[in-house]
């Protein structure tokens, strides 16, 4: 014995989108503060678009990750100034910033090491 539903065919599919598109809607601005952190750390044009994105996304975990990325991009830039010793210790932020970018990605709020105190501190322009 089959069951037969009594409503039509197009009904339930049209049902099933709707349905699709308010789930998709959910998750899209659920993940919007998640998505503002990883394209800020995608260098300083990302950390724009991520500013500007910010201004209409507020919330505590994007304002994090901006302070954390334009540290980082500051960092780099000074230590790019420096002969020799500035271009190795650019490595050890390259590797910092994978650090903080994995943490993005995963929706943690993890400081960098070492500066991290000092990002969220002095970096207090980003509200």
């Amino acid at each position: 014995m089959q069951y037969h539903s009594m409503e039509n065919p197009k009904q339930r599919a049209s049902t099933k989108m709707q349905n699709c598109y308010q789930e998709r809607d959910k998750a899209n601005f659920s993940d919007m503060p998640r998505v503002i952190a990883v394209v800020s750390y995608l260098t300083l044009i990302g950390w724009l678009i991520a500013t500007m994105l910010y201004g209409k996304h507020r919330s505590h975990f994007a304002r994090f990750h901006l302070r954390q990325s334009l540290g980082l991009i500051i960092t780099g830039a000074l230590l790019s100034f420096i002969p020799l010793i500035g271009w190795l210790m650019n490595v050890a932020v390259c590797l910092v910033w994978l650090f903080a970018l994995y943490h993005a990605i995963q929706g943690y709020q993890q400081k960098v090491p070492f500066l991290g105190d000092f990002y969220q501190e002095h970096l207090d322009f980003i509200k």
